[in-house]
This record gives C-alpha cells, structure tokens and sequence, in this order.
C-alpha cells in the first residue's frame, strides 16, 4: 500500500529567517527578548512566526544557553498557611506581575522539614531553575547560602533571623508597629498588650521592637503574647491575655488574622471593640476590611515587595550588577473602627 505518506516537519530557525527575510542571529535575538532589533526586523520575525506556526525548542535552547528560563518560589509554610493568609496572595500578584513581560516561569515549591528541605535544596542546585525567591524563612536556614554557594541568584522576601544574605526586600516593620501602639497611647488607652508574631522570623522580632519602642518612654506595663501568624493563634493568645490580664484596654497584633482571631474571642466574652478594648492588627487584608468593626490594622505593601523581589532577581539572572540589593518599603497606619 503506497499512500501518499507526508512527513510533517516542524519549521525550524532558519526557516523563520528565510521568511523574515532576516539573519538567524535576528530571529534569536526576537525569540529572547533582546532590545537589539529594530522594530522593522521584529515585526517581520513575529509574522514569519504566526505564519510558519514556528515552536522554539526550549530543551535545545537550554542546552546551549544554560539558561531554563524558569524560577523558583520557595514557601516554607504548610499548604494551609500559604492559601489562607493575605500576605501571601499578594506576593505571588506582585511577582507575577513584575515576571508577566520576561517570558519566565514561576513554580511554586514548599518545604517545612529537614527532608524536604534536602530533595528542594537537589532539585534547585540541579540546574532546573534560573534563580528562587525565597519567602516566609524561619530561624537561620542554611538553604539561602546553599543556592549562592552554588551559583544560584537568590533573593529573600523578609529579612531572615541569624542570617545576612546579599539580596532581600522586607517592610519597615518595627516602623508600622510603633506607629500603631503610639495611635493607641493617643487614644488614652494605658493596658495595651501585643499579640506577637514568632520570634524565628524578623517580622515577629521587629513588631514586637516596635511594640516596645512605642512603650518605653511611657512607663507602661509590658503585656506579651505570642502568636504564629494564624488566626487559631490569635484566639488562643487572646483567650490568655483575658485570663491574666482582665484589665487590658487595647490589643496590638502582629498580623490580621491573628486580630480578627482575637475579635472573635473578645465578642465572645462580651467585650466591645472598640469601646472597652481596641483592636489593631498589621497587613490590610481584604478580610480586616470587611470585619465587623472594620480593622484597622497597618498597611504593608505585600504586591510591591513581590514586584521588587522578581525585579531584583530577573537582573542578578541577566547578570546585572544591583545598585540596590536591599529594598526596604515603607508601611502606614490604615485606621478604621476598631481603635
């Protein structure tokens, strides 16, 4: 049986030059985004790729590049934490927005234990990224300075405890904390307690500066508590809080769940926000916004710090020297009706 059997062959670079009427060196430097082309020469590439229904062979393009064109975001959070709190949606916004017109890819990985840290750490160093974003480190994690030891770009959201990496973006937390807890000595409120964050993560450690910052120069009892972050946590702390200092008249929260935790638990025991205790927590999350009293919490811009740390990342992957390495952003009061 002889039909008529064709081949159909994928159309190659030099095809997509021949089309354009262009040198293969154009048409790579059109596939890879390079500014080195003219706009007359970019538009004929483009074309003769619609046309020709061209595919570039990423596996081919690695091999000679060295380059995967893929970067890593690492969480070391469960699952639970990384879906249900507000910070984390805005940096993965804000990264995908700053990595929208580069071409890269974003995968997300996640490791809480030692093993999981070991298989990341082999699969990151194993040349299947091009750079990782790491966020949410607890305590001094050895993987930051594993991946720079081992060439590979890396750029940290949050500063971490124990640790000086060459590149983080972070918000000025102790800055938002001590406005927030000096919002409340304004008001006139005397027993103010924090809800604070971990103590293995800067932004606990800063919050809770700011907390005492704010007390020192007043005379007022220190009333600590500490949280995880969660809103379980907030309610749990607050509960504690109630039992050992029923006198409290304010409460400052490292975080907006763990504020809209300890409303639930101050409604419950018939305490009225922000009558008998004000209530401020720290993120202006969506859910704050629209609690009953609305939070007011302190604004730390999550979609920025996302969009810098992309930035930071895609220039040290191009090479680029960074005049900038740590970026520091700004955060501010957003009061509402809970204090």
């Amino acid at each position: 049986m002889n039909g008529d059997r064709r081949t159909v062959t994928r159309p190659t670079l030099e095809a997509v030059a021949a089309r354009a009427g262009v040198g293969r060196g154009t048409v790579s430097r059109v596939i890879n985004g390079s500014p080195k082309v003219s706009e007359k020469a970019r538009d004929a590439v483009l074309q003769a790729i619609e046309e020709l229904g061209y595919v570039p062979n990423r596996a081919a393009r690695t091999l000679v590049t060295r380059r995967t064109d893929t970067i890593a975001l690492v969480v070391s959070e469960t699952q639970q934490r990384l879906f249900d709190e507000p910070f984390f949606a805005g940096i993965v916004r804000g990264i995908g927005s700053a990595l929208s017109e580069t071409g890269l890819q974003l995968i997300l990985a996640m490791a809480q234990s030692p093993e999981e840290h070991s298989r990341l750490e082999q699969y990151l160093t194993g040349q299947h990224v091009d750079g990782v974003l790491l966020i949410s480190l607890h305590g001094a994690d050895p993987l930051p300075g594993r991946l720079e030891d081992m060439g590979v770009p890396t750029v940290l959201g949050g500063r971490p405890v124990g640790l000086d990496p060459y590149s983080y973006v972070d918000v000025d937390n102790r800055a938002g904390a001590r406005q927030a807890v000096k919002y409340l000595l304004a008001q006139g409120r005397r027993r103010i307690a924090t809800i604070a964050g971990p103590q293995d993560m800067c932004a606990g450690v800063d919050r809770l500066a700011g907390y005492r910052d704010a007390l020192l120069a007043t005379g007022l009892p220190e009333i600590v508590a500490f949280g995880d972050f969660s809103e379980e946590s907030g309610m749990a702390e607050m509960r504690g809080l109630l039992a050992g200092h029923g006198d409290i008249d304010a409460v400052f929260t490292a975080s907006d769940p763990m504020a809209l935790g300890a409303m639930r638990v101050l409604k419950e025991a018939g305490r009225r926000v922000p009558d008998d205790v004000a209530l401020i927590g720290f993120d202006d999350s969506s859910a704050g916004a629209h609690s009953s009293p609305a939070l007011t919490t302190v604004h730390q811009p999550s979609e920025a710090m996302g969009r810098q740390m992309a930035q930071l990342l895609v220039a040290r992957i191009n090479g680029e020297s960074l005049r900038q390495p740590v970026v520091i952003l700004d955060t501010h009061l957003v009061t509402r009706a809970s204090a």
